[in-house]
């Protein structure tokens, strides 16, 4: 089959690979209807991952259809249309059942294998799917594929991001990175009815799409603090969800808050973690945010997939195939006007 595989920094390869089998009775392997390309993924691409396995199949955010099942897996067989969430779970296990599934004690990150061990990614034909019956997810018929493919990663970050926000009605709340998660979270912010929801992006086009989702835009620039005041009666936000991957960002969007407020961290940082801030920066503020357990917001992302779905639509910029991943890699990376989210097609 082929897979879009990780050689090296910027040196993506569409290789022809053995397809994988079932490797446990509770496996399930899924073919591949349209994967995507996360920001997460471009640390990787970019050579930010150096204990990655050069070979693995990159690639956590999918959708498709059930090829095969193992003895032991009991909700689903063979036709079943399904969505995965970024990091497989067991459903069993004591995190599961708090339903913090990104903490699942057999957990695996599609995509990631260091030192022989992990779990291969989606783009390519087929993957396989451990644990499915914790993990995977029947898709809506009604659902285009690629709004399904939103909810297991984008839609639920954003979710996540929000409930850690902790809004209140009538509150100010910040999106700092108007990526797709970035963008998902201003329209899930919106369902708390604060009294403004603004979007802060140093790219016009990403600011405009913003604005068509409900935003006000500001952008990031020697005023955004200005600006910012200006609409909050001189205090700063009450919150803000931080999305860039970028630790001067994360921690500079500390002086857009007022004092006490939140701000929400759910970026996948390069370099560093924006919780490494000293006190006196941050004095009496809230910092939240880590890791979403995706597999427990599923079915809300859905609903708001189903209530948004012209609107995520448009966040759907490009979709090319599997064939041309180092090419959509290289475009997600510049991310010219209008670069929101890459899809790739077997």
């Amino acid at each position: 089959m082929k897979a879009a595989r990780w050689h090296g920094p910027y040196d993506l390869r569409v290789d022809d690979v053995d397809e994988p089998r079932l490797c446990d009775p509770r496996d399930a392997l899924v073919y591949v209807d349209v994967s995507a390309i996360c920001a997460s993924d471009l640390h990787v691409w970019r050579g930010h991952a150096p204990t990655l396995d050069r070979g693995t199949i990159l690639g956590h955010e999918f959708v498709g259809e059930i090829a095969a099942v193992g003895a032991d897996v009991a909700g689903f067989v063979p036709g079943d249309r399904v969505l995965a969430p970024f990091s497989t779970s067991c459903g069993g296990c004591e995190p599961c059942a708090r339903g913090e599934t990104a903490c699942c004690e057999h957990g695996q990150t599609f995509g990631w294998v260091s030192g022989g061990r992990g779990l291969q990614g989606a783009q390519a034909e087929l993957v396989r799917v451990p644990l499915a019956d914790g993990t995977l997810v029947s898709r809506p018929a009604e659902l285009p594929a690629e709004l399904s493919l939103l909810a297991g990663d984008a839609l639920s970050s954003a979710l996540f991001a929000i409930d850690a926000a902790a809004l209140e009605p009538g509150q100010s709340v910040g999106v700092l990175g108007c990526g797709t998660v970035g963008l998902c979270a201003l329209v899930a912010a919106q369902l708390e009815r604060p009294l403004q929801v603004l979007a802060i992006d140093a790219s016009p086009a990403r600011l405009a799409l913003a604005e068509r989702l409900g935003a006000h835009p500001v952008p990031l620039d020697e005023r955004a603090l200005q600006r910012i005041r200006a609409r909050t009666e001189g205090q700063g936000l009450d919150a803000l969800v931080e999305t860039t991957g970028n630790v001067d960002l994360a921690r500079a969007a500390l002086g857009l808050l007022r004092p006490g407020g939140t701000l929400c961290s759910v970026g996948v940082h390069d370099g560093g973690s924006a919780a490494h801030l000293p006190p006196e920066s941050a004095p009496g503020m809230r910092l939240t945010g880590g890791r979403c357990s995706a597999r427990r917001l599923v079915g809300r992302a859905l609903e708001l997939a189903r209530a948004r779905a012209d609107d995520f639509l448009v966040l759907l910029s490009h979709r090319m195939p599997l064939g041309e991943a180092h090419s959509a890699y290289a475009l997600f990376d510049r991310h010219p006007g209008g670069c929101t989210k890459v899809l790739l097609q077997p």
